[in-house]
Order: C-alpha cells, then sequence, then structure tokens
C-alpha cells in the first residue's frame, strides 16, 4: 500500500560553498538544528512489501529488507548490545552478503544509535533526506576501526569495502514516523551536499575517550545556534530536492525484521575502478505517514553501523 510524506531537503539557496569548518554547512548530532535552511517536499512513498523481491537489493537499490530476529528486545542495556546484539548483526550480514565469488573478509562494527519518539531522548528519528556518510569519512572510519596492522589497514583499503546501515524497530512496529529511503537508481551526484557533522565535547574526551556511546544527552536549547563545545567529527550528505527520487518504505516494519541501506561503496559505479550498475548510497530519512493511527505507539529503532570488507584474507 502507498502512502504519502512530508519530505524535508536542504535549501540550496541557503548552503554555502566552503570547506572552513563551521562556515562550510553543518548539522549536529544531538539536536535536529542546522546551518542551513530546509526546504519541504509532499511526495509518494511506495510500500517495498508490493514490489517483487528480485528487483531491490543493496548493489541493485543501494536497500533490503530481511526477517531476522533479535535474541535483543528492548535495548536498554548498552553492554548487551555490544557484546550480543553486534554478533547477531554480523552474522545476518555474512549471511546474505557474503558468496563465493566475493567472500566477506572482515566485518567491523563500530557505531550504534537507539532513536526514540520521546521528547526527553537525545536521539530521536531525523527527519531529513541525507546520507551517513561521505567517501571521506567512510574511509576516516576504515582508518579509526578497522585495524591497528598498517599493513592490514593498507591491504583493507585497496579491496571493496562497504558502510552498511542495519535499521531495526524496537518494542514494537515502527507505524508512527517511519523509515523512508530512495532508490539509488533514482538519484543524481547533483543531489548530494557534503555537510560536516558536529559532536559536543564530552568531558570524557579530555581522558582520551573517544567513543561517543551512551553518552548522549539533550543539549541547551538556548545554545543550539552555537558551535562553541562542539568539533566537526565527520560528514554526511544532505540531499537537495530532484523530481526523480523514488521514495519507499517498509510498511508497519516489525521489530523481527532488519533493513540494510547502503551508505557508501568503494565499488560502485561513482568510485574510480567501479563496478557499472552497482549502487553508491541510499539517502533516507523518517517521515510523518498521514495514515498513522492517532494512538500508534510512538517509534522506536536501533540502527548498527558496520564496514564490509570483502575479498581473501
Amino acid at each position: 500500500m502507498a502512502t504519502t510524506g512530508m519530505f524535508r531537503y536542504g535549501d540550496p539557496a541557503t548552503i554555502s560553498d566552503s570547506d572552513v569548518t563551521f562556515i562550510k554547512p553543518w548539522s549536529k548530532v544531538d539536536i535536529d538544528f542546522t546551518s542551513f535552511g530546509r526546504t519541504e517536499r509532499t511526495l509518494p512513498v511506495d510500500n517495498v512489501r508490493d514490489l517483487p523481491k528480485e528487483s531491490i537489493g543493496v548493489d541493485k537499490s543501494g536497500f533490503n529488507l530481511y526477517y531476522s530476529p533479535a535474541s535483543e528486545k528492548e535495548f536498554t542495556d548498552d553492554q548487551a548490545v555490544r557484546n550480543g546484539y553486534y554478533a547477531e548483526v554480523e552474522d545476518l550480514i555474512r549471511s546474505e552478503l557474503s558468496t563465493p565469488s566475493e567472500p566477506i573478509r572482515k566485518v567491523v562494527i563500530f557505531d550504534h544509535t537507539i532513536r526514540r519518539s520521546d521528547p526527553l531522548s537525545p536521539r530521536q528519528p531525523v527527519q531529513q533526506v541525507h546520507v551517513d556518510q561521505t567517501p571521506k569519512a567512510a574511509e576516516a572510519r576504515v582508518r579509526r576501526h578497522a585495524s591497528t596492522d598498517p599493513a592490514e589497514l593498507e591491504s583493507l583499503l585497496k579491496g571493496r569495502y562497504q558502510l552498511i546501515n542495519v535499521w531495526r524497530p524496537i518494542g514494537h512496529a515502527a507505524v508512527d514516523q517511519p523509515l523512508a529511503f530512495i532508490d539509488y537508481r533514482s538519484t543524481e551526484p547533483k543531489d548530494l551536499i557534503k555537510v560536516d557533522l558536529l559532536y559536543p565535547d564530552y568531558p570524557e574526551k579530555a581522558t582520551g575517550d573517544d567513543d561517543d556511546r551512551g553518552k548522549e544527552s539533550l543539549p541547551d536549547a538556548a545554545t543550539v545556534r552555537s558551535t562553541e563545545g562542539y568539533t566537526a567529527r565527520g560528514e554526511t550528505f544532505t540531499i537537495v530536492p530532484n523530481d526523480k527520487h523514488k521514495f519507499y518504505y517498509v510498511k508497519d516494519m516489525e521489530p523481527e525484521e532488519a533493513l540494510f541501506i547502503k551508505c557508501f561503496d568503494s565499488r560502485s559505479e561513482v568510485h574510480p575502478n567501479g563496478r557499472p550498475g552497482v549502487a553508491a548510497y541510499t539517502p533516507h530519512s523518517a517521515f510523518k505517514d498521514p495514515a498513522t493511527p492517532a494512538d500508534a505507539k510512538g517509534r522506536q529503532s536501533i540502527e548498527i553501523r558496520a564496514l564490509i570488507f570483502y575479498g581473501e584474507a
């Protein structure tokens, strides 16, 4: 069943052309605020469940849906997520993406975000069309997380690697603010604008703790426009409007289902030595579905970000 949704894009008229930190477009991870304006479009959204299975895929459309119940259910214990759920996600990635002709060499899960539709939650559903990582950011993640052995690191970077977001509802179906995503085949490179991702300078940074997970807190609403106390530690793409964009969602997606969203692929068609027809990225956004019942439970979800390396070890 198709529906409609209001989508927030970056407004090209308000985006500066600069690579200077804090002049370059930026957004914050701890609050829905950007240095640039946004423009809204109401667009049709088709249900993935209505598509032939063979018409989509991580390398075709940039996304795919899998039935994969998880042992973890509530995701309230950070250590249980890291020590248990990460392993389940790695198993799912290997079972669905590894092939005899292109086996997975290594999976590195480096981050997760839990979002809840709650005014008191530090991470809420994001209603802005975006891609989680640019090529620069993806390489930086490899260098930061993949290996401490310089030789292995360079070997991993020379081979094919992807950055995949594994998205799952928590507790109940994602009826409120479901996730929509654009079929890669309906995008163009000109749709993408590089944006610095600003992280708060958590007190733990002073002790050398560089892990942001579990440290989120609500910022002071009076200082949302300020960059003081923030550092640019990532780079994403915001998306500008294009009439060609084709949006999809998974109607009433259940906690037993997992959605793969491609953020980067070093062998995609947009990169040097890339493979024709291989999807590069999947722009996505939460949206408000006008068909959502008034008494629907607020959305809760977890997204895992994983680096996936192919080839023989």
